[in-house]
């Protein structure tokens, strides 16, 4: 049965070949290790992370949250960068290759990154609009003397009964205005046509950054990647010298070790270090079938893990040091100031800059790294569209589009056309309704293809990988994912924006976007199986022979789309 089997599927393969020579790589292998970085280090790192340090323990939560990073963060991010390098392919294929059976994980992966580049441009959007307002002696959130202000406005530096955070001016009076938003998802409202234009702006630059693809992108993240760094490093030194700096940093980095005995803040580790660095989504994957077919990977591997680790523990010091200089201000503890989400850094931390020396210079710098931290994030998202498109279809394609700059141009012209309802009046709902559902299952592949990476490993780089990685991969990682994804279902909520609940059918069409990327799994895996010679149970068994067979099988392995 084993022998007619696998002979069923020889004979449905391709002849094999080798790696293509007219694959673009990067001009310089530095240049994927900053893409890498900037891919990983995102929003998330300045608006999430240290929230949940604060909440899970201060200080203590470091001990789990490196923990993870060493037994779960590196190892699957060494595993997708080798199966990316070594197959030279984006997702789709690399996990067909890897796996027929898989082979909807990369189309899911590619379905969840393109419908995220819907929805995250329009962070972009939001930075551009608070970045333009900080060109002007006195920021728009400085005073009352607005039309559009609210009730809750105050030109002295208070606390308000009627939230966690007290103000001076009205910051949230801004995103009052910025969004003009309706009562609910029922009631769509009008297009926000200052927001309409910033949103082509950001998706010129982002066409702009990657349309050549990695020759253009290597260029650009010399940039987007190190300048945020600079500006972390200026908004530090700057809120440090504040009075209260250093009481917002204490706060943040004591530890109190009872939190470590809650299993929910090392859950919060693991999803951290998973969702951070961008696991499972195919940015990182796609980026790296640019590489030298030989590149050493674990130094990409070692850098780009560490860097976003780093950097999510130096902006917890710049965000704290800021809460800490408000909390003396207002009087309030730091503990009714902190929180997470896009209300940290378009609401509650520029209430930060009403007050300081030179406020709009320091307005225009945050605002300006965001930006470039939300255009690596971006076009890495494209990039998986884009290089999965070329891999499975490139002559059809660029028989009517000629170039692949048109192609990039394409998906840059849907995305933005898909992100338009998140700019209308109802924009605010879209999006949280859109974040709450798209990337809930994105983790739910890994642990199905793990334990066969050993033998790619020994034929490109000419030695196994070491026991530490084979036992992270075998037992380790596939324990702590089925851990995560038992307690986000457990733990999971229906989307709600503040105060606000969605009705059942808008949660409806929540589902329906989280199904947009799964159904692809279960539907390629029937077409696998139906396409190939032999009965179910001959074709089931051959492809399980042949995921166990290791490296001299893997290059033989054809997509079969």
């Amino acid at each position: 049965m084993l022998e007619k089997a696998v002979n069923n599927i020889n004979r449905s393969l391709p002849v094999p070949r080798l790696p293509e020579a007219g694959r673009p790589t990067w001009s310089r292998q530095v240049e994927f290790t900053l893409a890498g970085i900037g891919c990983a280090v995102g929003l998330g790192n300045i608006w999430r992370f240290p929230y949940l340090c604060y909440r899970s323990g201060g200080g203590a939560f470091l001990v789990p949250y490196l923990l993870m990073l060493v037994v779960l963060g590196i190892p699957l991010l060494h595993m997708e960068l080798t199966l990316g390098q070594y197959l030279r392919r984006g997702p789709v294929m690399a996990l067909t290759k890897a796996c027929p059976l898989l082979k909807g994980v990369g189309m899911a992966t590619v379905a969840i990154s393109f419908i995220m580049c819907t929805y995250y441009n329009v962070i972009i959007t939001w930075a551009l609009y608070y970045m333009f307002s900080s060109f002007r002696s006195e920021l728009l959130w400085e005073n009352c003397n607005n039309t559009w202000n609210t009730a809750n406005c105050t030109d002295r530096v208070t606390n308000s009964s009627s939230s966690s955070t007290a103000s001076h001016g009205c910051v949230g009076c801004v995103s009052y205005k910025v969004l003009e938003r309706t009562s609910g998802v029922e009631e769509t409202g009008t297009l926000r046509w200052e927001l309409f234009l910033l949103l082509l702006l950001a998706w010129i630059l982002v066409y702009l950054c990657i349309f050549k693809g990695v020759k253009s992108t290597g260029k650009v993240v010399y940039f987007t990647a190190l300048f945020p760094y600079v500006i972390l490093l200026a908004l530090l030194i700057n809120n440090v010298q504040l009075p209260g700096a250093i009481d917002g940093i204490r706060f943040f980095i004591i530890p109190e070790w009872d939190k470590l005995l809650n299993v929910e803040v090392w859950i919060n580790a693991a999803a951290q270090i998973f969702n951070s660095i961008g696991i499972g989504f195919g940015s990182l994957m796609a980026m790296a079938s640019y590489n030298s077919y030989n590149n050493n990977i674990l130094k990409d591997t070692l850098a780009i893990s560490i860097t976003n680790s780093v950097t999510s523990i130096f902006a917890g010091f710049v965000i704290f040091s800021a809460f800490g200089y408000m909390s003396h201000l207002q009087n309030v503890p730091v503990s009714e100031i902190a929180v997470d989400g896009p209300g940290l850094v378009f609401v509650v931390y520029p209430q930060a800059f009403a007050t300081m020396p030179v406020a709009p210079l320091w307005a225009f710098l945050f605002f300006f790294m965001l930006l470039c931290l939300g255009l690596d994030s971006q076009f890495a998202m494209v990039e998986v569209m884009v290089t999965s498109l070329l891999d499975s279809y490139s002559k059809p394609i660029l028989k009517y589009l000629k170039r692949k700059e048109f192609l990039v141009l394409v998906v840059c012209g849907s995305a933005f056309l898909l992100g338009i309802p998140n700019v209308m009046q109802v924009g605010i709902y879209v999006f949280q309704l859109m974040d709450h559902y798209t990337a809930i299952v994105s983790i739910m592949f890994l642990a199905f293809f793990e334990v066969r990476l050993s033998s790619n490993l020994l034929e490109m780089t000419g030695k196994r990988p070491n026991i530490f990685f084979r036992v992270c991969w075998w037992v380790i990682c596939p324990a702590l994912i089925t851990v995560i994804l038992v307690f986000s279902v457990i733990q999971f909520k229906p989307a709600r924006y503040e105060d606000y609940v969605y009705p059942p059918w808008a949660q409806g069409v929540g589902w329906l976007i989280a199904l947009a990327s799964i159904i692809w799994i279960p539907l390629a895996a029937v077409h696998t199986l139906w396409l190939l010679p032999g009965s179910f149970t001959e074709v089931l068994y051959g492809l399980s022979v042949y995921a166990l067979k290791g490296k001299y099988h893997i290059k033989y392995l054809e997509p079969l789309i």
